[in-house]
This record gives C-alpha cells, structure tokens and sequence, in this order.
C-alpha cells in the first residue's frame, strides 16, 4: 500500500486508464464487422488484433504518466484523474519499466500476427506504432508537446486499427474501412479534445502546445462538434439499406453526442471528467452501431 492508501494493484490499474480504453477496442471491432461482412472474418489475427490495441494504449497511457510528470505537466494543480507518478502511488522507475514491459506485449502479439498472416510488411506497422506511443510525449519533440497530437489520435486509433484489422483478415484494402476509419477515429480525437480542453491552464503553463493551448478553447469546442458531425454523415451511406429501428439508434446517438457536447460547454475543471468518461464511452457506442450496420 502506499501512502495513500491506494494497493499496488489498483495503482497500475488507475495508470492504465480503464475508462478510456474503448478507443483502441473500438476501431478492432468495426475491422472485424467489415471483414465478416465480405466472409472473411478469422477469430485468431482478430483477438491478436484486440490485444495489440489494448497493449499499445495502456503503454501509452504509462508513458505519459511517466514522461509528463518528468516534463512538470502534472502539478499539484492538475484538474484530471490523478496520475500514478506524480501521486507518489507508483515510483518514476517502475513507470518507466511498466511502460516497456506492456510496449513489449503488444510487440509480441504483432509478431505472432505476423507469422499468422505471412506478410512481413506488417512490421513496418508495428514499428510506426511503437515509435508513436514512445514519441508522443518523450524524445526532442514529443508530438503530443507540439500540436500533433490529434493527428497521431486519428491515425493510430481510427485509419490504422480499422484498416489493417480489416487486412490481416481479408490480405486487402477497401475504401469503405478507410471511410470508416476516418469517421471513428474523429470521435476518438474528441477524447483528447476533451483533455485538452480541461487542462487549457495548465498545459500552457507547461509549455504544452496543445491544438487547444495554439488555438484557443473556443477551437476545441468547436472541433470536437465538427468532428461528430463528420463522422456521423461519414457513417450516413451505411443506413441506406438498414431497418428503421437502426436508424433511430443512430439518431438517438447523434442526440447523445450532441448532449455530450453541451455538457462540454456547460462544465469546468474538475467536472470535466465525467464528460471525458462519456466521450469515449460514446467512441464504443458508435463503433457497435456500426458494427450492426454492416452486418445487417
């Protein structure tokens, strides 16, 4: 137990950022709904698939934990969930290994995905991944520190997951798991949004230059609507041909992102939480509303 009572257990787990990591499962799963669409979905690169994302995330998660509290971002004032290093819960260097220890899972179940698939360029995707959770918040020029953190967000939790889930079980590439890769990773860019957003304050003040901290506040409310708006009429073709009952879920989708969004503009600090919770909870929503589309 440390000083704050917090078990070992619950710290890392904390660390992991469990609310938020329907980002890295959703994208997997419309790859899976599109490769069962075309009657080539295989269960075996699917779970390697799952547990590549899962793995990838939670290495990202520690390594900000990590790194920014290395770079002065997480201060006494920090108004987001508290982090596992600078809490005191869990020490600098178990952080660090923690992160290398979970980088190293995912790379391991990207090999197996590997040789499953027989196509070797698939390294070069593992490469890019591991180099981006590591790159996003540590090296010279940490992308998360200069404004390339919503485009790493769109790539590595929206085109990438979709379209190779899509083509380790199918060996192709479509330009509807592109569309769709698109329309789920710009709400999973709401996430960070959300962070950012929050944290407009204290990231300036840490030199963290966020789209938010170069952009101002405004930028962020209004990108985080735009990027539902986008994805939901990205989404739209796919209910051409589906019953009524799916397009009312959908409906009632966009109204709870909409509500989402106001609840972004109505709160502050601390409160803010609760709408990063239900942002990404709304990313899992609208990848299983997607899903059923495709398999209808």
């Amino acid at each position: 137990m440390g000083n704050s009572g917090r078990s070992n257990v619950g710290a890392w787990l904390e660390a992991a950022r469990p609310k938020t990591l329907a980002a890295s499962f959703s994208p997997v799963l419309v790859g899976c709904a599109l490769a069962y669409r075309d009657g080539m979905f295989n269960w075996i690169p699917a779970v390697l698939c799952v547990l590549v994302a899962l793995f990838a995330q939670v290495a990202s998660n520690f390594a900000n934990d990590y790194f920014d509290f290395k770079k002065g971002a997480d201060g006494s004032d920090r108004l987001g969930p508290e982090r596992a290093v600078a809490s005191g819960w869990i020490t600098p260097k178990a952080m660090l290994w923690g992160t290398f220890i979970a980088l190293a899972l995912s790379c391991l179940c990207g090999c197996f995905l590997v040789f499953f698939v027989g196509d070797w360029k698939l390294f070069l995707v593992g490469i890019a991944i591991a180099i981006c959770v590591l790159a996003y918040s540590a090296g010279p020029f940490p992308l998360a520190y200069n404004g390339l953190g919503d485009g790493c967000v769109l790539l590595f939790y929206g085109i990438v997951p979709v379209c190779f889930t899509y083509y380790v079980q199918t060996l192709s590439f479509s330009l509807l798991s592109f569309l769709l890769s698109l329309s789920l990773g710009l709400l999973s860019v709401n996430i960070l949004l959300v962070n950012n957003y929050r944290d407009y304050e204290q990231d300036k003040a840490a030199r963290k230059r966020t789209t938010v901290v170069l952009f101002g506040r405004r930028f962020g409310l209004i990108t985080y609507l735009l990027n539902g708006l986008l994805a939901v009429l990205i989404a739209l073709p796919l209910l051409m041909n589906v019953p009524s009952w799916l397009v009312l879920l959908f409906a009632a989708f966009a109204a709870l992102f909409f509500n989402t969004w106001l609840e972004m503009r109505r709160n502050q600090g601390r409160a803010l939480n609760q709408t990063l919770g239900r942002t990404a909870r709304n990313v899992f929503i609208f990848s299983i509303l997607l899903s059923v589309a495709l398999l209808l």
